[in-house]
């Protein structure tokens, strides 16, 4: 039942945050691990989905559009750190605890939305959020975040 659990909050988390081409993750180990494998950086979005409106934002205008999902596609594994309010968007007790023990070590202030770029062995690179920048412009952004 609790693989059930998981995988059913995956599938949902994934079609609500407009990821459905990236192969979103709901952990950071295994975030990690998949990013080592594939030569990628973590890209962690601390997101209120269903209340900040920055963070409704940044999903409509950048990470759900072709060019940003290619662009993660080939570079990127995400983890999605979502704190709905809603009841409908509650989410399983074990990826609330997930997400809340990220946010206490990589969003300590609850900043919303805060985006962390990390590299495959979990050192931070730098942190950003919503800008008001079209996908390419928000591309080049967490790219020269990456290479600095």
């Amino acid at each position: 039942m609790k693989k059930y659990t998981q995988m059913l909050f995956l599938i949902l988390t994934i079609s609500m945050i407009g990821f459905t081409n990236i192969n979103a993750q709901n952990n950071l180990p295994d975030a990690l691990k998949k990013a080592k494998l594939e030569n990628k950086q973590v890209l962690i979005n601390f997101s209120g989905s269903d209340w900040c409106r920055s963070c409704i934002l940044l999903r409509k205008t950048i990470l759900s559009t072709n060019e940003f999902k290619d662009f993660a596609a080939n570079n990127l594994v995400i983890l999605n750190a979502d704190f709905p309010r809603l009841k409908k968007n509650k989410l399983p007790k074990e990826q609330v605890e997930i997400n809340e023990k990220l946010a206490a070590k990589y969003n300590p202030k609850g900043q919303f939305p805060t985006v962390i770029l990390m590299d495959s062995d979990g050192k931070v690179l730098g942190r950003t959020g919503y800008k008001k920048l079209n996908p390419s412009e928000y591309v080049r952004h967490i790219q020269s975040i990456i290479n600095n």
